[in-house]
């Protein structure tokens, strides 16, 4: 599915990944510097009803937080990792398959631990906003 969409249009794309996360929990975002991966993340968890502030966790590569059922959302960024045996050392493996939704920044950094099943998000800017490529992967 491609969708081209301004800043003011990303609810919904968020519902469309929000919607496609019931049969996929892991949903990874790729795209450069200033896509707009964090702030698609941070629509979507407005949405899901996290009252928690929703940052990138650039240093801390994982933050928890809770939708408004009290479920579980772990957002990961793996920008700053030097080598693929530093997401092992968080257990992010364990995150993956938790069941819980797991929304990744930078999964470049760790492909092989990602789980075949998962929602791929490519974030291109464009002309009038910036364009959606989303894949369901199985």
């Amino acid at each position: 599915m491609r969708i081209i969409a301004t800043e003011d249009e990303l609810e919904r794309v968020s519902h469309c990944l929000i919607e496609a996360a019931e049969d996929f929990k892991v949903i990874v975002f790729r795209g450069d510097l200033g896509a707009g991966k964090t702030t698609l993340i941070k629509n979507m968890c407005k949405l899901l009803g996290v009252k928690d502030a929703i940052r990138s966790p650039t240093f801390s590569i994982v933050n928890e937080y809770k939708s408004a059922d009290n479920e579980g959302i772990f957002h990961f960024d793996f920008y700053r990792l030097n080598k693929e045996e530093e997401a092992y050392d968080i257990g992010a493996e364990e995150y993956f398959y938790s069941g819980k939704l797991c929304l990744i920044e930078w999964p470049s950094k760790i492909e092989s631990l990602l789980p075949k099943k998962r929602i791929e998000v490519h974030i291109l800017l464009a002309e009038k906003g910036r364009e959606f490529t989303i894949n369901q992967i199985s």
